[in-house]
């Protein structure tokens, strides 16, 4: 039987999204795979798809989306883009580069493109790829997959993550059967999403409104028969879809617990006063009586939406239980593993809280952090200037605070050494946070606002108008006054946490600080003036020298991606090139 005519439908009009599609009427096996037209339209494709991902594009590509979270942008061509999808065709009619302009590139910002939720590098790439090539070829796995080896990543909040932006950034670019694609693997995987995590496909299926109207009725019957408590639901949703959830559960019989009732006005006002950042009117209200701390979870509160300083606060308040569970048998540090943030997770788990508890459906908080990290951000450099890796801290900590705690005794043994020399203590423990702050800045910044330690300029005093100024060491003879107590307590809290919870790096600075230059060089004794000015450029020097070979040995490793950031900062193969260029400076 003769075959049917091959249909080619090209249309890019303002009333579709500017999609090619391609379909076949006849099942003839002839025609399917070795028909020129096909073979041409597979030609075209990866020649735009080469376009798209060459190195070279720079050359002729007349617009760039630029990505802020990252720093990254993407180059494009207006003509290619115009022709797939009416978004930006409609997009570029109206930003057009004046003629004789010196900078002919257009330059568009994402966070202008998509308003309404963030959309990543990655996902951005995803979708113009397929804008450009006619295939889905999705994000790079160690965007969409977490960091527990236990997960299938299939509903982790990374895998998670990645398809709802992909969807929304779909949905802006006007490219249906893209919606209509991740809309359905979306479907596919909401029984083995976690319930929290609905709450993120639910808020973009409602932006999408009638393009993902399965996907949105779908995540609200989830969220109607979960235990997710109103205020969760009130700070994630917008009001008309949170009024819908609790008329449904009323209608259902489910508005009498806890989890499904709105919180009375004291328990509201304790909330407000935590929002204002207040502890002091929260202390005020609660010597009112008519309720508790544990009893507003406002612990829970403060951790999940406060910033580290009130929280802190609050848990110096002394009149909470920092392993209180809520109604949906979260402790604090449960909560804490959901939002990420290293200086709260510390704060807690030195106030008290337990690592080994478990939520009602088996999770610890180290697991709980794990499956929202993404591989990609644990295994980011932590390179001066770039985003802090604070996923990566946070599974460091908990990781370290599961094991059995370090003898909290001498940092090491140029410290040892110090002996009852109060001035020679202090100036090992400026050195040795100066030096962290240095070489390891997230992790020693954790430590030192947690030990309240506003710095590390050598020995501060503070003069009556607030203003700090550099102590003099050389001062004969030196006193020690009550500031250098204080500044050496703050400064050994600092130490001792860092031992705690960051042992890798305490163990690379008791090598460095116990070196026999530096130890030589904190030890002033009886020098003269232009002695100890000798020792202070020497002790700049050797911070050049670490510097620039912790620095080769952390490129070094990023090429041949044998090991995570966080080995390398600390490997010997660094400590072994500073002693070289040491040496050879020496020599």
């Amino acid at each position: 039987m003769e075959g049917r005519n091959l249909v080619i439908n090209t249309d890019s009009n303002d009333n579709n999204s500017g999609s090619s599609s391609i379909s076949n009427e006849t099942h003839s096996p002839q025609t399917s795979l070795t028909h020129p037209d096909i073979l041409a339209i597979k030609r075209l494709s990866t020649n735009l798809e080469s376009i798209f991902e060459s190195q070279t594009s720079e050359f002729y590509n007349d617009a760039k989306i630029i990505v802020s979270t990252c720093s990254k942008e993407v180059a494009i061509h207006r003509c290619i883009l115009s022709a797939r999808s009416s978004f930006f065709k409609n997009l570029f009619s109206i930003n057009i580069v004046p003629v004789g302009k010196k900078e002919r590139v257009l330059k568009l910002d994402l966070k202008e493109l998509c308003k309404d939720f963030e959309v990543g590098y990655d996902s951005l790439v995803c979708v113009l790829g397929y804008l450009y090539s006619g295939k889905v070829k999705g994000v790079p796995r160690n965007v969409c997959v977490c960091v527990d080896d236990d997960c299938e990543h299939l509903g982790c909040k990374p895998a998670v993550d990645s398809m709802v932006e992909v969807l929304y950034a779909s949905f802006v670019f006007q490219i249906p059967e893209l919606i209509a694609l991740y809309q359905r693997r979306l479907l596919d995987i909401l029984n083995k999403v976690a319930v929290d995590d609905i709450l993120v496909i639910l808020s973009v299926a409602k932006i999408c409104s009638a393009a993902c109207a399965e996907l949105l009725a779908e995540c609200i019957e989830i969220v109607v028969k979960s235990d997710i408590d109103v205020i969760t639901l009130e700070k994630a949703l917008p009001n008309e879809i949170l009024k819908h959830i609790m008329d449904s559960r009323s209608d259902l019989g489910l508005g009498g617990s806890e989890s499904n009732t709105f919180p009375d006005k004291h328990v509201k006002r304790i909330h407000r006063a935590l929002d204002s950042d207040d502890v002091e009117l929260v202390r005020w209200l609660l010597k009112e009586g008519h309720t508790t701390l544990d009893d507003a979870h406002a612990l829970h509160y403060a951790v999940a939406y406060c910033d580290s300083k009130t929280t802190t606060e609050v848990l110096d308040l002394g009149l909470s239980d920092v392993n209180h569970r809520n109604p949906r048998g979260y402790t604090v540090l449960h909560v804490a593993a959901m939002r990420k943030e290293p200086k709260i997770v510390v704060s807690l788990l030195t106030k008290g809280a337990k690592p080994s508890d478990l939520t009602s459906d088996g999770r610890k908080a180290l697991q709980i952090s794990k499956r929202l990290t993404k591989a990609v951000d644990f295994n980011r450099s932590t390179e001066e200037g770039k985003s802090s890796p604070k996923d990566r801290l946070c599974i460091e900590i908990l990781e370290q605070a599961e094991r059995r705690d370090p003898l909290l005794g001498e940092a090491s043994v140029s410290l040892a050494m110090a002996g009852d020399d109060l001035r020679m203590k202090l100036l090992y423990l400026e050195n040795r946070v100066g030096l962290a702050k240095l070489l390891f800045p997230v992790e020693a910044q954790v430590a030192m606002d947690i030990a309240q330690v506003d710095g590390t300029l050598e020995f501060p005093r503070k003069l009556p108008g607030g203003q700090i100024t550099p102590m003099d060491l050389n001062e004969a003879p030196f006193k020690i006054e009550e500031e250098h107590l204080n500044r050496i307590r703050a400064l050994s809290k600092t130490v001792e946490l860092g031992k705690r919870f960051f042992p890798r790096c305490s163990d690379v600075l008791n090598k460095i600080m116990d070196a026999d230059d530096l130890s030589q060089l904190a030890y002033l004794g009886n020098d003269t003036p232009e002695e100890r000015q000798l020792k202070k450029r020497r002790y700049v020097e050797l911070q050049d020298v670490l510097v620039k070979a912790f620095s080769e040995d952390k490129e070094e490793i990023q090429k041949s991606a044998a090991l995570t950031s966080s080995s390398s900062s600390s490997s010997p193969l660094a400590l072994f090139k500073a002693s070289n260029m040491l040496h050879s400076k020496e020599s």
